[in-house]
Formats: structure tokens, C-alpha cells, sequence
């Protein structure tokens, strides 16, 4: 692949993980979104829908997750690597997807950075973060 369509594949890709977090107020239902930006600790949990929320939850971490694997591909062409980061990624999405329900289904102040931490990793590209390095230094091992 050319350097420079690399760089602009790879410009897009990070541009799309961009504008879904600029422009997650409008694009996914999350009354989570302004709780955490207040002081969460000493106020009450917002009204929510579970489902609703569940289901915009899972598409935020489903796009994040195909466009990080999109990055993933252009920047190391390893389709074993990729084939490992998506189930990582599946992975990730049951185990904390799970943990996210019990704390959407039973708030408790006590439990709210814990769920805090946990929703961060749902609606944002951290595994990402997560996996470039080790990827890289994978790669210079072998």
C-alpha cells in the first residue's frame, strides 16, 4: 500500500473515531453522558430506559470497534492480528457488557466510578489505545 494512502486511510478512520465523540450527544442515547460530566458522586442516578441504552451502548462499541479495527489493519496488514483483536474485541463487549448492565440495573453511589471506568471502555476506542502497542512491540519481538 502506498504511504500516502495509508496515511490518509488511516487519517479517515481516526476522523470517524472523532466525530463519533464529537457527536455522540445527537448520534446515541445515553442520559450517562451528562451525569458523568457533573459531579456524579453526590447526586442521584438519571431516569434511563435500559434497553434503549443497551442497545446505543453496543452500537457505539460496535463502530468504535470495527473503525479501530480498520486502523489496526492498515497500520499492520496481519490478518491473524486481526482476527485476534476482533475477539478481543467480542470478548470485551460480553464481559463488560454484563458488568455495565449490573451497574445500569442496580446504582449505587458507592459503585459509580467503578461504572464510570467501566462504561469508558464501552464507549470509547481504549482497547485501541490498548492494542497498538502491544501489537507493535509484538512485531518487533518476532
Amino acid at each position: 500500500m502506498n504511504r500516502n494512502i495509508k496515511y490518509m486511510l488511516l487519517f479517515l478512520l481516526f476522523g470517524l473515531l472523532i466525530l463519533i465523540r464529537f457527536f455522540e450527544n445527537e448520534l446515541f442515547y445515553d442520559p450517562y453522558l451528562v451525569f458523568f460530566q457533573n459531579d456524579y458522586l453526590y447526586i442521584d442516578n438519571p431516569r434511563r430506559e435500559v434497553f434503549k441504552l443497551t442497545l446505543f451502548t453496543s452500537l457505539r462499541y460496535v463502530l468504535n470497534s470495527i473503525i479501530s479495527l480498520g486502523i489496526l489493519f492498515v497500520i499492520f496488514k496481519d490478518k491473524s492480528m486481526i482476527k485476534f483483536a476482533a475477539f478481543i474485541y467480542l470478548m470485551a463487549l460480553i464481559v463488560l457488557l454484563f458488568i455495565y448492565l449490573y451497574f445500569v440495573v442496580n446504582p449505587r453511589q458507592e459503585d459509580y466510578y467503578m461504572f464510570f471506568n467501566v462504561r469508558r471502555f464501552l464507549i470509547q476506542p481504549i482497547i485501541l489505545i490498548i492494542l497498538l502497542p502491544a501489537f507493535y512491540y509484538h512485531r518487533l519481538k518476532t
